[in-house]
């Protein structure tokens, strides 16, 4: 049979494919199914964080910064532990974005406070003097969208069962008791920032974007 497939270019070129494909099968297809699985410790995002969420990609924040590090030195000793699959289980969409105008963003959580975010969606030259990233303003008087946050996390969970309410994770429950934890969350990022007119805000139970997008920030680590 060998010298048979050895005198027939094309069937010994089918053979080879053939068993290629089902190495492939047995031994790359389970390890991408495993590399794609939640990260031990990740849980869904909050309201709150997917309100920053939505404000970010609002305002095409996605068209400077990428969130997706990739595995070479000179980009972990900028941005710190190279990016992996199974960190963007629970996003929908992804935002690893292409074009780098502004740094990468995945790790930003780690280095970045409530303060630096503050005066640096304000003014951005104050804290990087070479910035050519616009003031973002108006954030500091829009009110964040949680109810649209509130259904983009309930369609998650029931479409594609991201485990919301589950013991030790992330609670959704009703509408009200949403809005209420992400009050109670958007209070602790507002205590933390100078700015009178936003504390005075979520003091009236209103969440201006900027606090949205401080703790969608935060998450990103």
């Amino acid at each position: 049979m060998f010298h048979w497939l050895e005198k027939n270019p094309f069937f010994f070129s089918v053979g080879v494919f053939v068993v290629i494909a089902f190495a492939g099968l047995i031994e790359i297809l389970p390890n991408f199914a495993e590399a794609s699985r939640p990260v031990l410790g990740l849980k869904p995002y909050t309201v709150l964080e997917l309100a920053g969420k939505e404000v970010y990609k609002k305002d095409h924040c996605i068209a400077c910064h990428s969130q997706l590090i990739r595995p070479f030195k000179s980009e972990t000793d900028r941005y710190g532990m190279y990016s992996l699959s199974g960190e963007y289980a629970y996003d929908r969409p992804f935002l690893w974005g292409s074009k780098r105008t502004g740094p990468d963003l995945h790790r930003v959580g780690n280095y970045r406070t409530t303060d630096w975010h503050e005066n640096h969606m304000w003014d951005p030259t104050s804290v990087v003097p070479q910035s050519i990233m616009p003031a973002y303003k108006h954030h500091f008087t829009n009110i964040a969208d949680i109810d649209t946050a509130y259904a983009e996390a309930f369609t998650v969970k029931t479409v594609f069962s991201t485990p919301y309410d589950v013991e030790g994770g992330v609670k959704l429950g009703t509408l009200d008791e949403a809005k209420a934890a992400a009050l109670t969350e958007a209070k602790v990022i507002a205590a933390d920032m100078k700015n009178q007119n936003v504390k005075d805000a979520v003091t009236r139970g209103e969440i201006p974007e900027i606090v949205a997008l401080i703790a969608y920030m935060h998450r990103l680590k």
